[in-house]
């Protein structure tokens, strides 16, 4: 007998990288090989040298196809074996491994928007719905839209063995939420890539589309982010490090909004739970700061924080890695 194995890799879209994803055949009791694809048809080669390396990183149970089928993330490599450049993967795990004494736990908070058609799921066909204000966390078919399909998607995770934390409704109707950790790094951003794998797979079935765009709607309407939490073993047993963290990410603001998602500029205005993209700052308990330090944390004296600057579009790989190496080289005197 065989099963089956979805091999799913990040292309090399620019300036945002899209999810691929094919399936191979292996007989049981095999692990799943490295494989092959065309770089010429994901902005990753040309045509005359045209074959990539698809390298497994991460296996986990195939929630869509059921029974002993896998879902194989992988990172793409030259035929030599080195990383392609469009592999931010290898980047991360390097700085992973550089400051592994540090012990950095993260936890994303991917927001993204189904749409039906060229509209936000649950729209009027003309016009706009009522002003946001009831929809966050909301309850009901007036104000909730698409709720089998985010407790579908929950329930593959679940199956899929991903270290899914919850869910919940945003501000914006159509608008929704789902979490990954806390755990380390590469890992975090490998549950999360197959997480919006099944994100958009599963809106085939029901005939929608989740979109990661981070300004979805234009006007009077939340962005969408990938609020990013995390916390050193440091910041986990003195507040003194969570503060410094805070202040270290200020040093370094330009590099990481430079690389937190395309368009940043379009949700990131100071407006709409955002501090603007041109400032950096950071406070207790503030939803409009660039970094939010949690009320519970202020209380304790330790724990975590988070950076509220990265879109929803945003690579998972590089925001960590340029958390680790902001924050863990900042501790270190680098």
């Amino acid at each position: 007998m065989s099963y089956k194995a979805e091999y799913i890799w990040v292309d090399g879209q620019k300036p945002t990288a899209k999810l691929r994803s094919k399936g191979k055949v292996i007989a049981d009791g095999e692990a799943p090989p490295i494989w092959a694809f065309d770089g010429s048809s994901t902005n990753q080669a040309t045509g005359d040298n045209s074959d990539c390396v698809l390298n497994p990183v991460f296996v986990c149970p195939d929630p869509v196809r059921g029974g002993d089928h896998k879902l194989v993330m992988c990172e793409v490599l030259l035929t030599d074996m080195t990383p392609h450049p469009s592999n931010t993967r290898a980047a991360c795990t390097a700085s992973s491994e550089k400051y592994a004494a540090m012990d950095m736990w993260f936890g994303i908070e991917q927001e993204y928007t189904y749409f039906d058609g060229i509209k936000p799921l649950g729209w009027p066909d003309n016009g706009f719905p009522a002003p946001q204000g009831g929809y966050y966390c909301g309850v009901g078919a007036d104000e909730v839209f698409g709720r089998p399909i985010v407790e579908e998607h929950l329930d593959a995770c679940i199956y899929a063995g991903l270290a899914i934390a919850g869910i919940n409704g945003e501000v914006m109707p159509g608008q929704w939420e789902f979490q990954i950790g806390a755990i380390t790094t590469p890992a975090v951003a490998d549950h999360l890539w197959v997480a919006r794998w099944l994100l958009y797979r599963i809106g085939e079935k029901h005939h929608v589309s989740a979109t990661l765009d981070p300004k979805p709607v234009r006007g009077d309407w939340n962005g969408a982010g990938a609020h990013t939490n995390f916390s050193t073993v440091q910041m986990r047993n003195d507040y003194d490090a969570c503060v410094a963290a805070a202040e270290a990410l200020g040093r370094n603001a330009p590099l990481h909004i430079a690389n937190y998602g395309h368009r940043i500029e379009e949700r990131l205005t100071g407006e709409h739970e955002t501090a603007s993209y041109t400032e950096f700052n950071y406070g207790v308990s503030d939803r409009g700061a660039s970094v939010r330090i949690p009320w519970q944390v202020a209380r304790d004296r330790k724990g975590y924080i988070e950076d509220r600057r990265p879109n929803a579009n945003c690579d998972p790989y590089i925001v960590t890695r340029l958390i680790l190496d902001t924050v863990c080289g900042a501790a270190i005197g680098e």
